[in-house]
């Protein structure tokens, strides 16, 4: 079990108030959207439900700067800044995203060192040359006064090929080594998650300035999957659509994403790790149809949940 917050070192204490406010975030902002503000019974006692920040459009990803401001990102593609006292506004310099299904601009990450370095880190549907769009990475420097995203660049882009417009996946999370992990979904192309030498149905690993750090699984491997080599930044592979990714107490990297019709789970994700989609799965089709093989494979994880 983790550890009391009062009881973590210093580093893992900061980490995790961290998280615990971006996750408390997230539901505050969830919840001031859909109900007013009054006390909600739930199963561990009354709960005090106070909208924080109302009138959103489609709002993706949330998180605080250390002045307790909040940024959100609303999928059409504005970046908001919330003051706290009321004040909103929309924060200039946010890149060219593909807003179209479930694309668009997506997740927001400030990272623990903003105080010094003012980075703010965003995910997003990029527009690709043969048509279609990736789910890419970057980022800019907030400028003083919190109007605009200075100097704003691309760290990592998925490999083109994709088409239509859902399973971006998108959520980007700071490892406990300042890495970065984003997790993408299969774009809706079942078998790209299969394929190591597309990005589709992944969790990818990459240095703060878009590097690939050396110890990731698939540096300089081929691997046989139809290719003769993976791409680099590949961390795990065989997801559907994760759109749910924390760090624990111990800084391992969690994801929860979207399976087919009654197979959504929540993984462990460790390094090198293939999650079986779509040869093994929980779901069914919505048509009913089974999805795969069954459940289970040899060399393939399972779902936590």
């Amino acid at each position: 079990m983790p550890l009391p917050l009062a009881r973590l070192p210093r580093p893992a204490l900061a980490a995790s108030v961290h998280r615990l406010r971006r996750l408390a975030g997230a539901l505050a902002l969830a919840l001031a959207v859909a109900l007013p503000a009054h006390a909600l019974e739930t199963s561990v006692g009354r709960l005090a439900i106070t909208p924080v920040l109302t009138g959103l459009d489609e709002p993706w990803g949330v998180d605080f700067l250390p002045g307790g401001e909040i940024v959100v990102t609303e999928r059409a593609g504005r970046l908001l800044l919330a003051r706290p006292g009321g004040a909103v506004h929309a924060v200039a310099g946010v890149p060219e995203v593909a807003a179209s299904g479930q694309g668009g601009l997506l997740d927001v990450m400030v990272p623990r060192d903003f105080a010094t370095s003012r980075e703010v880190f965003l995910s997003f549907s990029r527009p690709q040359e043969r048509g279609g769009a990736g789910t890419a990475l970057g980022v800019g420097r907030l400028s003083e006064d919190g109007a605009r995203l200075e100097g704003f660049r691309v760290l990592f882009e998925m490999a083109p090929g994709s088409r239509g417009g859902r399973h971006f996946g998108s959520r980007i999370v700071e490892g406990a080594d300042g890495t970065l992990f984003l997790t993408i979904g299969e774009r809706g192309d079942r078998e790209a998650a299969q394929d190591l030498s597309r990005h589709n149905g992944s969790v990818v690993r990459i240095a703060r300035d878009g590097s690939v750090p050396a110890d990731n699984p698939f540096v300089g491997v081929g691997v046989g999957v139809g290719v003769d080599g993976a791409r680099p930044e590949i961390w795990s592979w065989g997801h559907r659509n994760p759109q749910g990714a924390a760090l624990d107490a111990q800084g391992r990297l969690w994801v929860s994403e979207h399976g087919a019709m009654g197979g959504d789970e929540v993984n462990e994700v460790r390094r090198g790790a293939n999650y079986g989609w779509p040869v093994i799965a929980y779901g069914r089709h919505y048509s009913g149809a089974r999805i795969g093989e069954g459940t289970a494979r040899a060399g393939m994880a399972q779902p936590a949940h």
